[in-house]
């Protein structure tokens, strides 16, 4: 099983990816192609990402059962602890308007 879900991409990726997928949802697309297919989805999510960003996840002999890439920026970032791909998530930014009615002990 294969599941690709898509964020902010062009209409001209999502369109790609529904030749060879089928979109549950909007951004989300599951099959059950074969590794050298998978591998080829792939490529063309990268190639067509822009300003998007992208996960692939697929089932796979491994401890959890899936493995999972992802492509473009995003809070949430894969994290390998003990030989398992966990998610972590970045501090959220501060943006100007935020930072200039902290006091400085606040920083």
């Amino acid at each position: 099983m294969l599941v690709i879900v898509v964020e902010n991409v062009p209409p001209r990726l999502r369109g790609r990816l529904a030749v060879w997928l089928l979109e549950v949802r909007a951004g989300v697309y599951v099959g059950n192609p074969g590794r050298k297919i998978r591998e080829m989805i792939w490529n063309n999510v990268r190639e067509g990402l822009g300003q998007g960003n992208a996960i692939m996840a697929w089932t796979t002999n491994s401890e959890s059962g899936f493995t999972f890439n992802t492509l473009g920026s995003n809070r949430r970032i894969p994290t390998e602890w003990d030989g398992i791909q966990l998610v972590s998530f970045l501090p959220e930014t501060i943006d100007d308007e935020e930072l200039a009615g902290l006091a400085p002990d606040d920083l």
